[in-house]
């Protein structure tokens, strides 16, 4: 375990492309990383839970959207990445490589985002071209660009 008795992150997460029906993404800033922009990320809570519950939940947490808010999609898409090096005390020991599937959340036009602050400090509605050239991750912004043919 880390210093501060956390267990280890799981090396298995979700990302969600957030967007309404015009193709309008929501991006959220890093409170740990003010500038870097993405899509709501994040680790599954234990081995056996369901990706698209973690997304669901990782999207309450992260922006306030409730869980019968939108239609959650499953775009089947995984990417495999390298964790950056600033974040690699999260895991345990040898883990260096993070699984990440790829869920799009279609939402109203409108919908209330209340972030968490502890994860982030700011949040914008952009078309999804100009999002995916606003994210910090090339994964997340490749993502972006597929939204066209998974919306709903």
């Amino acid at each position: 375990m880390d210093s501060d008795l956390r267990p280890f992150k799981i090396p298995h997460s979700v990302l969600v492309v957030v967007h309404t029906a015009a193709l309008d993404v929501l991006l959220i800033e890093r409170a740990d990383s003010p500038g870097f922009w993405q899509s709501v990320t994040g680790s599954k809570d234990h081995e056996d839970e369901a990706l698209d519950e973690t997304a669901r939940r990782e999207v309450r947490e992260e922006t306030g959207i409730g869980r019968d808010v939108g239609v959650l999609t499953d775009w089947h898409l995984e990417n495999i990445y390298d964790i950056y090096p600033s974040y690699l005390h999260r895991y345990a020991p040898g883990v260096t490589r993070n699984r990440e599937h790829v869920f799009g959340l279609c939402v109203p036009e409108g919908t209330a985002i209340v972030l968490s602050p502890r994860e982030h400090i700011a949040y914008r509605w952009l078309p999804y071209r100009e999002a995916a050239d606003a994210c910090f991750s090339p994964s997340n912004a490749e993502a972006i660009l597929l939204l066209p043919q998974f919306r709903e």
